[in-house]
């Protein structure tokens, strides 16, 4: 018997689901899901380690800074909310046609979902721009971390387009299993985002030292990159995605955009819910004072690495899912969704076991103030448990994305994300006078519900019969 036989069993993945045709061999079916799925791990892999990164060079500015820029997290991902939501329907929807065949399709969604973009970005960031202000003082800041916040805000909103036309073209690449593009693109963007982070935080080589301003604009920079990187990949006509605007496609299509929003109205509700859950979240330890936030920040950046793996499998599943749905194969659709959750498994242990060995010094790289390193042992320790359900619940949501199963991963956000994680949060911070400790205890609680909810309705397989 081989490795990957042991490692994939199709027989008992699908258990008394009869297949609908010929299943490869374990070592093919293995292969082509890591082939697909090692690029956007990678890929998710590198930009939270970038991430990291930039957060341990604006925490020379001190602990204010940390402070300042983890406030503004929340009200940019509401923003980002609608074009989350949009990318995953281009992503299951192309993902789709390309199972299909129908490559006239697939462009069709692309196209209606840049001009979309276009319109919904000019949109926001006027708004961003005009409420920043209230928006930053309603999240909790206090009187060392505002006006910081206010500026980083503006700035990143202000490239706002950028951003959201690169993820746009990345999520339709994503579709049809152009994973590569995507890795090649972000590496590159966030490589000039730390490159112009080291020149702008500090100033160095002569340029200005701009502080928490200066890395919003190199931020900012390495989006305007990456798109460039992301339109060049589709301006060839032998392409399978080919964005080429003509009198007839610079119009918005009616049945296109129906069935993007079917699944997008879902996944916005779902980003919503998130967004809402991780705004009060954030609210509730705001008010801990700026050191706990701080501590939390350096936190929530550590545990995005292990967020990144099953991020990066996600999208992988969304793939792998929509093809073989579009090509009439639900039976190898949920094998593919399974080899994705085995691999997240073996990402969840090799990380795990980084943090616990060397979580703190990874936490030291932050800041070596006593009074945020106080905190460190106990956000390891709780990292290093959660790292497991996290990967999971994402790649089984992923899953369920891929078939267009949006409702149902909406319904899971609302109950879990923004009712039990605030709720609990604020149970363990002030009812029970836990402080930071039960912020993260209230993370972990909402990360078990989800995997629970989100594993019995992969098991169910309801989501093999969702037409989009």
């Amino acid at each position: 018997m081989s490795v990957a036989s042991i490692f994939v069993s199709p027989k008992r993945i699908l258990r008394n689901y009869p297949p609908q045709g010929e299943i490869p061999p374990s070592a093919e079916l293995l292969k082509k899901a890591f082939l697909v799925a090692w690029p956007s791990t990678v890929e998710s892999f590198l930009v939270a380690l970038v991430s990291m990164v930039d957060t341990i060079m604006v925490s020379s500015l001190g602990a204010y800074a940390i402070a300042a820029i983890g406030l503004t997290n929340q009200p940019k991902f509401i923003a980002l909310a609608v074009f989350m939501s949009l990318n995953v329907a281009v992503s299951a929807l192309v993902a789709r046609r390309k199972g299909e065949g129908d490559r006239e399709g697939a462009n069709r969604v692309l196209v209606q979902a840049v001009l979309l973009t276009i319109v919904l970005t000019i949109i926001i960031t006027i708004l961003a721009q005009i409420f920043a202000d209230p928006i930053i003082r309603m999240v909790g800041s206090e009187a060392d971390t505002h006006q910081p916040a206010v500026d980083y805000f503006r700035i990143i909103m202000g490239g706002l387009c950028f951003n959201a036309l690169n993820m746009v073209l990345c999520a339709a690449q994503r579709g049809i299993g152009n994973t590569k593009i995507a890795m090649r693109t972000n590496i590159v963007s966030n490589l000039v985002n730390v490159v112009l982070n080291y020149l702008l935080i500090g100033g160095n080589f002569g340029f200005p030292a701009l502080g928490i301003r200066g890395a919003a604009i190199a931020t900012v920079c390495g989006t305007i990159v990456a798109l460039c990187m992301s339109l060049s990949t589709v301006l060839h006509v032998g392409n399978f995605l080919h964005l080429v605007p003509t009198r007839s496609n610079l119009r918005f299509d009616r049945s296109t955009l129906s069935s993007m929003f079917n699944i997008g109205s879902s996944s916005l509700a779902e980003q919503v819910f998130l967004r809402f859950g991780f705004l009060v979240y954030t609210m509730l330890v705001a008010h801990l004072g700026t050191n706990a936030l701080a501590a939390h920040q350096i936190g929530m950046n550590i545990i995005t690495i292990s967020f990144a793996f099953g991020d990066g499998l996600s999208v992988a599943a969304v793939s792998l899912v929509g093809q073989n749905l579009g090509a009439k194969r639900p039976d190898l659709a949920k094998i593919y969704g399974s080899i994705c959750q085995r691999l997240g498994v073996c990402c969840s242990c090799l990380v795990a076991i980084v943090y616990f060995i060397w979580g703190k010094a990874i936490f030291g790289l932050f800041s070596q103030e006593p009074e945020i390193l106080e905190y460190s042992t106990f956000i390891m320790d709780m990292v290093s448990v959660i790292v497991f359900l996290q990967i999971a619940q994402v790649i089984f949501s992923g899953c369920l994305r891929g078939s267009g199963d949006t409702k149902y991963v909406a319904m899971v956000s609302l109950i879990s994300v923004a009712i039990i994680r605030p709720g609990s949060g604020w149970l363990f911070i002030y009812g029970l006078h836990t402080g930071l400790w039960g912020a993260w205890i209230g993370l972990a609680i909402d990360q078990c519900i989800r995997l629970v909810l989100n594993f019995l309705r992969f098991r169910s397989g309801k989501w093999m019969n969702i037409k989009i």
